[in-house]
């Protein structure tokens, strides 16, 4: 079975009828409101994430071309973490 990356078009589709944005998931998160953009037009662990939760679905049924590999196994995908600066004292 052939999956098809949903259209950016109703990726954001589905977040009006559910009655928010991209630029308000993203504000939500903490980040620029045009910032979560970026995940509809190439990988961003993190982003595809926060799109999916206010979607109610998993990122991977989402955009599963990025994370089923040619067999159909499941790629394992982890958002990465920017390391926390400690300041010496």
């Amino acid at each position: 079975m052939v999956r098809i990356d949903w259209h950016s078009a109703d990726i954001i589709a589905r977040l009006h009828k559910r009655g928010t944005t991209m630029a308000a998931v993203s504000r939500a998160a903490g980040l620029n409101s045009s910032t979560l953009g970026n995940a509809l037009i190439r990988p961003w662990p993190k982003g595809e994430q926060l799109i999916a939760d206010a979607l109610g679905v998993p990122a991977y049924e989402i955009w599963p071309s990025r994370y089923f590999d040619e067999q159909g196994q499941l790629i394992p995908r982890t958002p990465r973490s920017r390391p926390r600066h400690t300041q010496d004292k």
